[in-house]
């Protein structure tokens, strides 16, 4: 590797004549003079040579002076000219890779310790630097991350110090984040930026705007602006200013700073907007249930960017009865909620009416597929109970649903409705109703196929009824510990997240 360890500048050139060229450019960006310019037209013209790889060179301060590095690929004994212009040189040697090295002693005023205080200046780095950091910042969605991002980015790179301002509801500017190379200055950088009006922070230029003296250093404002809409502002601040260079790098940065703030902002509305959907489609919290111990658990999968398709509910019915639901419609997003909608509010308005269980179902696969296009398959487990003195009476349509288990409290389990077609699929489908009894103790377990099919591999976590099993571990427990213990267990089941929704539902006859 190359013999010490921080690199003023960095690049990889291809083994062409453009290499010459390219290296003379980065090198007299980064240290502001040709004394290189010779070396590097001879050391590059003898590699291009011997070699058809790519060359990665390096410059570094390294004593009084700086050195020019170039290391590449190439077969045979090494080989080197006479640089007569420099006061040393070498080569070292790794297998079938060779690194010639150059030292030069700098004119005055170039010498290491002349160097501003403040970042380094961009040079053959900065189209690495500038993807490194749109990877960054494409890699949060979060809005309150991306000025963090922002300024941790250009500090210390481009900038001793860095604010970033957002435009607020009132579409007034106001500094969001700001950090500094010494953490000590940052309050009193605060304090600086306080005495700059929102009038001087203009957002919506096209070009920065220059401040000439502000915290001590003199800044520049570039304007954060995506898709025509003024978001804030980017302000860096360096004591001897910022190089032409890093003037153009900055300006790169801060559209793309923009546009990941847009998106940011953008996806953070859609996802308040399908959770306030998908809040929208569930009961707003699950009522005490006279004489029935009942509990839910709700889980959407991803990041809340879309609206799942489970759903459940439990609402009384009259007359000591009480309707309940837990439900899965196809796919996911606003299709899915349409019909997750139509079966919520089609269950409680049938229910009012005073239609059987069996009834509505039938009705509600109706009226799906009167939706034409729109019709999304749905599996719906619907029932209705009555709480007794020897415990609770069911009865149940399942259509297409994951098979409902009722859990013995002396520790058997077995499922207890009978399969029935899906909703949505055909005109003519007939549904019947089935009765079961919880005795004291008792407990009904139904889920979404987020549970049964949960997947670790090859394996599916209801395989060799592996659902059955875990529910018979439960005997004794209440509704709400069934229900967390079938959920942990889904959880656990997979090391990775899970890709689908789950909805759990417990019905449980307590003990005398």
């Amino acid at each position: 590797m190359f013999r010490s360890s921080h690199p003023v500048v960095a690049a990889t050139l291809a083994s062409d004549e453009t290499a010459i060229e390219a290296a003379r450019q980065i090198v007299r960006e980064a240290f502001s003079t040709a004394v290189f310019d010779s070396v590097i037209e001879e050391l590059l013209g003898f590699i291009t040579r011997r070699t058809d790889h790519p060359i990665e060179i390096a410059c570094r301060y390294v004593g009084d002076g700086a050195q020019f590095e170039a290391r590449f690929r190439a077969e045979g004994r090494p080989v080197f000219p006479d640089f007569s212009a420099s006061d040393s040189w070498g080569i070292t040697v790794e297998g079938l890779v060779q690194t010639l090295w150059v030292h030069l002693i700098l004119p005055d005023g170039l010498a290491p310790q002349s160097r501003p205080e403040g970042a380094e200046t961009p040079g053959a780095g900065w189209l690495g630097f500038l993807a490194d950091a749109s990877d960054l910042l494409a890699g949060t969605l979060n809005p309150a991350m991306v000025p963090a991002l922002i300024a941790q980015i250009v500090v210390p790179r481009l900038a001793t110090w860095c604010a970033v301002y957002l435009v607020d509801a009132a579409g007034e500017m106001r500094p969001e984040y700001v950090w500094h190379t010494d953490e000590t200055k940052i309050d009193s950088l605060r304090e600086d930026l306080a005495q700059v009006t929102a009038t001087t922070v203009v957002p919506d230029r096209s070009a920065p705007v220059e401040l000439l003296e502000l915290a001590g250093s003199r800044a520049l404002i570039f304007p954060l602006v995506a898709r025509g809409r003024a978001l804030g502002a980017m302000c860096l601040g360096r004591l001897t200013g910022l190089t032409d260079e890093a003037v153009h790098l900055a300006e790169d940065l801060s559209h793309r700073a923009a546009l990941a703030m847009d998106n940011a902002r953008l996806y953070a509305e859609q996802a308040a907007a399908n959770q306030a959907l998908q809040r929208s489609l569930l009961p707003p919290d699950i009522p005490e249930v006279p004489g029935v111990d009942c509990a839910v658990v709700y889980e959407p999968a991803g990041e809340t960017n879309e609206v799942g398709g489970d759903f459940y509910d439990l609402f009384p019915a009259g007359d000591g009865r009480w309707r309940f639901a837990i439900g899965d419609v196809c796919g996911t997003g606003p299709e899915a909620a349409a019909v997750t909608g139509l079966a919520r509010h089609t269950l409680r308005l049938l229910t009012r009416e005073g239609y059987d269980v069996a009834d509505i179902v039938a009705r509600l696969n109706t009226a799906i597929l009167e939706e034409g296009e729109r019709a999304r398959f749905m599996t719906l487990l619907h029932g209705e109970m009555i709480a007794g003195p020897e415990g609770v009476r069911l009865r149940l349509v399942s259509a297409g649903h994951p098979e409902a288990l009722r859990l013995r409290a002396g520790g058997a389990v077995a499922g207890v409705v009978t399969a029935q077609p899906l909703l949505g699929v055909f005109e003519e489908a007939e549904y019947h109703t089935d009765v079961v009894d919880l005795e004291r103790g008792d407990v009904l377990l139904a889920v979404t196929d987020g549970v049964t099919e949960r997947r670790s591999g090859a394996r599916l976590l209801d395989d060799d009824s592996g659902l059955a099993k875990r529910l018979a571990e439960c005997v004794g427990l209440s509704a709400g510990a069934v229900a967390e213990r079938i959920r942990r267990a889904v959880a656990e089941f997979a090391p990775e997240p899970s890709a689908d929704d789950l909805a759990i539902l417990v019905l449980r006859a307590p003990h005398a």
